[in-house]
């Protein structure tokens, strides 16, 4: 495992300003420390069998994630395909895919 800092990134909302508008409001993100590893084999074919391509495993302090479906390590958006919190301790781990044309 590799300490590293991940960024999370929640959906983005619309609303509609005072004239009728709406807008979309700018993507919450937030830092957090994670531990990066690579994903199982058993975890690999599994998830391949469900039509996801995982690349990572991060590990999170659960406190720290709030429902997030994206996350960005290394300037590359990830989608967060699955949750799992490890029983008896305080951390979540995230299982996540490359996002396909949204990396800007």
């Amino acid at each position: 495992m590799v300490d590293t800092v991940l960024k999370l990134i929640g959906a983005s909302t619309r609303a509609q300003d005072a004239n009728g508008i709406w807008r979309t409001t700018k993507e919450a993100e937030s830092e957090v420390f994670a531990q990066m590893s690579s994903v199982d084999r058993g975890e690999f074919f599994a998830a391949g069998e469900q039509g996801f391509r995982p690349e990572y495993r991060f590990t999170v302090f659960a406190g720290d994630y709030h429902e997030e479906s994206t996350c960005e390590y290394n300037g590359t958006r990830y989608a967060i395909y699955r949750t799992y919190h490890i029983p008896g301790t305080d951390y979540i781990e995230l299982y996540v895919q490359r996002k396909v044309g949204v990396n800007g």
